[in-house]
Order: C-alpha cells, then sequence, then structure tokens
C-alpha cells in the first residue's frame, strides 16, 4: 500500500524534530517511499534510475534529485497551494530556483530548532542581518529565516542593513560596550567591505557569513575570507551557515568552515562519474536529505564539493565546474 502523506504539517515537523541516528534511516525511508508515490517529478527520475520502493533499503539506496529540476520544474509532494515560494538568486540571464513551500510553519520550525540547538533562544541575542543583495530582491528564504529570528530575538537594536555602514559601525560599539550578545550575519561581501571601512576588536559579536560575493568583489577562498575578517574585526574564528533555496533546513559552523547538522538533516556524497555511488563519509559531490522537505523533496543531489568526516561533520571545498553561481554559493577553496 502507497506511505501516506503526513495528516498534517505538525506531525512531521513532531516526526523530524524528534528523530535520532537510531531512526533517521527509517525515517528517511519513508519519506523516499512518500515521495515516489506522491511527487510525479521525483517519482518519474526515480524510477528511470532504477531506484523503486523495496529495493531502496538505505541511505545510499535513495535516489537524489539534480538540483537543477528546481529551475526547470515545480517540484512538490501533492498539489498544493502554497503559502510562500522562495526564489534563488542569480544573475541575468541564469534561470532562478524556485521552492513552493506548502506550509511556512515547517520552514519556521525547523530554522528555529536548528537555531536553538546551536544557539539557543533567539531572544538571548542583538540579531543583526546585513543581507544587502539579498534585501534588494524579493522570495528570498535567507531573509525570511533572518526576519523571524530579528522578531523573535525581542531586541529594539535587532534589524536589517543595506549600506549603512556608519550606523552598523555604531550599533555594534554601543552593543560592545553593554556587553550584550550579537549575531552579524552577513553576505560575504558586504562583511567584507564593512570589515575593510571600519575595522575594529569585538568581543561579544559572532559574524556569521553566509556566502555569496555576488560578482561584487574579487573572489576569495573561504581561508582568506576568514582570515581578513578576524584580523579587521578582531574575532577568534568566524561563523558561517550553509543553506540553500531548495532547502528547509540549515548547517552551521562554529569556525575552520567546518559544519555540523540537525539531527533532521543528513550529507552524503557522491561520485562525480557515477552519481548512483553514494557514500556517508569521504569527498565528492555534496547529497543532502533534508526531512523538513517533505512536500517538495527530501533528497537533493546538489553541484557543491565537499568532505564528510565519520562524525557527520563536513566541509565545503566549491561548486563543480560548469554549475550555475549561486547568491548562497560558498567559496573555492
Amino acid at each position: 500500500m502507497p506511505s501516506e502523506l503526513p495528516k498534517s504539517t505538525r506531525e512531521w515537523i513532531d516526526k523530524i524534530l524528534t528523530v535520532n541516528p537510531a531512526s533517521f534511516e527509517a525515517l528517511a525511508i519513508t519519506a523516499f517511499e512518500i515521495q515516489y508515490h506522491h511527487n510525479p517529478i521525483y517519482a518519474a527520475f526515480a524510477k528511470a534510475v532504477g531506484k523503486i520502493p523495496g529495493k531502496v533499503t538505505t541511505l545510499t539506496n535513495i535516489p537524489f534529485l539534480p538540483v537543477s529540476f528546481f529551475k526547470t520544474h515545480l517540484v512538490t509532494t501533492s498539489q498544493y497551494n502554497p503559502s510562500s515560494c522562495f526564489e534563488s538568486s542569480g544573475t541575468t540571464g541564469m534561470h532562478n530556483s524556485r521552492h513552493a513551500v506548502k506550509d511556512i510553519a515547517l520552514y519556521e520550525a525547523s530554522f528555529l530548532a536548528c537555531f536553538q540547538q546551536f544557539y539557543a533562544n533567539p531572544k538571548d541575542w542583538c540579531i543583526i542581518g546585513l543581507l544587502p543583495a539579498y534585501l534588494e530582491r524579493q522570495h528570498s528564504s535567507l531573509v525570511y529565516m533572518v526576519n523571524v529570528l530579528i522578531n523573535k530575538s525581542n531586541n529594539p537594536a535587532s534589524g536589517f542593513y543595506l549600506y549603512e555602514f556608519d550606523m552598523l559601525n555604531n550599533l555594534l560599539q554601543q552593543q560592545e560596550a553593554a556587553g550584550k550578545k550579537t549575531l552579524l550575519l552577513g553576505v560575504t561581501f558586504a562583511l567584507l567591505d564593512f570589515a575593510e571601512q571600519y575595522p575594529q576588536q569585538l568581543k561579544h559579536t559572532i559574524i556569521m557569513e553566509t556566502g555569496g560575493m555576488k560578482g561584487r568583489r574579487e573572489e576569495w577562498t573561504r581561508q582568506q575570507v576568514h582570515a581578513f575578517l578576524q584580523q579587521k574585526l578582531g574575532t577568534n574564528s568566524i561563523h558561517s551557515e550553509y543553506g540553500m533555496t531548495e532547502l528547509l533546513s540549515q548547517g552551521y559552523s562554529s569556525g575552520n568552515g567546518i559544519f555540523n547538522t540537525p539531527s533532521w538533516l543528513k550529507i552524503l556524497v557522491r561520485q562525480d562519474d557515477d552519481p548512483l555511488t553514494v557514500a556517508a563519509q569521504g569527498s565528492g559531490l555534496i547529497n543532502i536529505i533534508d526531512l523538513a522537505n517533505i512536500y517538495s523533496c527530501c533528497f537533493i543531489a546538489t553541484d557543491d564539493v565537499g568532505t564528510i568526516q565519520p562524525n557527520g561533520s563536513f566541509e565545503i571545498a566549491g561548486r563543480r565546474d560548469n554549475s550555475d553561481l549561486r547568491g548562497c554559493s560558498l567559496l573555492t577553496a
């Protein structure tokens, strides 16, 4: 009998937020069967590569949909009127990815639980978004997430900045003088511009880069970016966020580009010359299982190149040659 869709968004939220390493595989196989039976695009792809229910019994057997399908198709599990539709950034002439979100509550539950896991309650922070490239367009999942975190922080100093570096500098100085925990989350080119113009010593502020040069500056490696920001802003480490339009969950790094994920998000690797060969560790192209994506596609083959350690943490080395530049793309190592 075909696997049934969740009876409610809340039911699925409860499942993913309580999943653990011992139960992850079983829930992922359930998600595969649900999407095979209720997602025509994914089902056609799975059949084409010979991966059907009954034959898929492990995580490495699951077929991973190429991320490019989000540029050319509406990838949905069941038919619905989306409560939100996120769209990737891109340069002129590119086809942007579109992610139709059935219930925005699922996205909020995922990113809030993830933030709580890695950074505690948003109300404990002053949260500042330095995201000019994203604020200048609509339908950014990153802007949506940061906006909710700002509102949850319940701090009047929290907010977004475009290019008001002088105002941002004054705010950071005030927060530092008061010893207030502050999170400055910014797109890479804007953080570099700010640090270059306003060097200082930050003791109570976490700097988090989301990737993305947007053609505004010469491309640097992540190591170069982090070294520059640490030198100019006086921090011991630079944090990073790993996310994309096609996902409803994120990975976070507290330094050195080593990312960790919440329990409902898992990273695997595939070989470029044999994409159906998937492993739980090693180097290759990144595959992602995001169980929050139950109404789109939980199993995505990205164009990112990386390495997964035995403990599940991972690094991103860059992007495969000839793939599109993306707004949240990470810098080549």
